[in-house]
C-alpha cells in the first residue's frame, strides 16, 4: 500500500511529537513541513522534507492526503477552516479552538460540509485508557458510581519566567491541563452536566490559579471529585503514571484515577482491580477479590496517526471528533466559570 502524505503546520513541540511519529510509521510520510518562523527551517531540514511559510502555499504547490494542525491556539479557526475549504482532511491539535464560541462555528461548518476532522486529543488512543474503558463498559465494577481523579504536578519556575503569558488570565492549569482530563472522564464516565469548583492562587500568587478542586456530575447519576495542581509535589498525574511520554518520570505505584461501582473499583493506571465475587453478598466487612488487569503500555500519538490514515482512507469515523472537541471544551470552560463564580455550573443545556 502506498504511503499517505501527512503535512505538519506547527514546527513546535507539540509538531515535532507528530513529526516524529510520522517519520517512523510504515503508513504515511511526512510530506512538508508548513511554519512561518526561521527556526522552522532546520526542523524540515532535519526531517528532509520542503518547507512552507504558509498552509496557502503549501496547498499551491504540494497538496498533501493530510495536514496535522500543531499551529498556535488562537490560529486553530483560521487554519482548519482554510484545510476545510480546501478539501484536505485534518488532525487539529486540542484545543479544537480558543473559545467555545469559536468551536461551535467551527463544529457548524465541519458538519454542514462533512469534513473529515479529528481533534488531537491523543490520550483517546492509549491503549491504557482504551482497557479501563472496556472493563467499565463490560460491567466488572457493577453500576459506576464515583470517580477520584487528579492532576498534582509541580512546574518548575522557569516555566513561567520562560513565557510570561503562562502567568496571565488564558493561562493556568484549568485551561492548559484539564482539558485532557475532561475527555478522559467523559470516555470512562459518559457526559458530564454540572460542575463545582474552588481554585486558589495561594502558592504563587499570580493572576491566574495554580490549584483547583473540582466536582462533578454524570449523566448517569456518578458523581466525581477532580483535584487540579500545578504547584503540588506529587506524581499523582498521568504523565508521572502512564509511561507514556518518556520526558517524565514514572512511578509504578501510583494512580491518577480511582473508578468505582457497586460491585469493584479500577484503579489507572495501574489497572489494579478490586471486586466482589458475582455469587456473594457484598458489604464492606467482606474481601474483594484482587487482581490486576491485563494491558499494553505505548505511544498513543503513534496510535492517534495510525487511526488518522485510517480516517483519510475513509475505513474509520474519527475517534475523537469535531463535537467532542467542543464538549471537551464546555466543560473546561464552565470549570473556569464556577471556579471565578462559585456557582454550580449546569452544563447539560451547553
Amino acid at each position: 500500500m502506498e504511503k499517505l502524505r501527512i503535512a505538519v503546520a506547527g514546527a513546535g513541540y507539540i509538531g515535532q511529537a507528530h513529526m516524529e511519529v510520522i517519520l517512523r510509521s510504515g503508513t504515511c510520510a511526512l510530506s512538508a513541513v508548513v511554519d512561518p518562523s526561521p527556526a522552522a527551517a532546520q526542523v524540515a531540514a532535519g526531517a528532509g522534507v520542503p518547507l512552507y511559510g504558509s498552509l496557502g502555499e503549501l496547498i499551491a504547490k504540494d497538496r498533501p492526503d493530510g495536514v496535522v494542525l500543531a499551529t498556535p491556539n488562537q490560529l486553530h479557526a483560521e487554519h482548519a477552516l482554510q484545510c476545510i475549504e480546501a478539501g484536505l482532511p485534518i488532525l487539529l491539535e486540542k484545543p479544537i479552538t480558543p473559545t467555545v464560541a469559536e468551536a461551535e462555528a467551527l463544529v457548524k461548518v465541519v458538519e454542514e460540509r462533512g469534513a473529515k476532522v479529528l481533534i488531537g486529543h491523543h490520550r483517546a488512543h492509549s491503549p491504557i485508557m482504551a482497557k479501563a474503558r472496556q472493563v467499565v463498559e463490560q460491567g466488572a465494577l457493577g453500576r459506576v458510581v464515583a470517580v477520584m481523579g487528579s492532576a498534582t504536578f509541580f512546574k518548575p519556575d522557569h516555566y513561567f519566567a520562560d513565557a510570561p503569558w503562562r502567568r496571565e488570565p488564558g493561562a493556568g492549569p484549568i485551561l492548559l491541563n484539564m482539558i485532557h482530563e475532561v475527555h478522559n472522564l467523559r470516555m470512562l464516565c459518559g457526559e458530564i452536566v454540572a460542575v463545582q469548583a474552588f481554585s486558589s492562587n495561594a502558592v504563587r500568587g499570580f493572576a491566574v490559579e495554580d490549584t483547583v478542586a473540582i466536582n462533578l456530575r454524570f449523566a448517569s447519576g456518578a458523581l466525581g471529585t477532580f483535584m487540579l495542581s500545578d504547584t503540588a509535589a506529587c506524581p499523582r498525574s498521568w504523565e508521572q503514571t502512564s509511561q507514556e511520554n518518556k520526558a517524565y518520570p514514572s512511578y509504578d505505584d501510583e494512580d491518577c484515577y480511582v473508578i468505582a461501582g457497586t460491585n469493584g473499583s479500577l484503579s489507572v493506571p495501574t489497572m489494579r482491580l478490586k471486586t466482589y465475587p458475582r455469587d456473594e453478598d457484598r458489604s464492606w466487612w467482606k474481601p474483594f477479590e484482587v487482581g490486576t488487569v491485563g494491558m499494553v503500555r505505548d505511544d498513543p500519538l503513534k496510535h492517534q496517526i495510525e487511526h488518522f490514515c485510517e480516517v483519510l482512507r475513509g475505513e474509520a469515523e474519527p475517534l475523537v471528533s469535531a463535537r467532542d472537541g467542543l464538549a471537551n471544551l464546555r466543560i473546561t470552560e464552565a470549570i473556569a466559570e464556577a471556579a471565578g463564580t462559585g456557582r454550580v455550573v449546569d452544563t447539560s443545556e451547553r
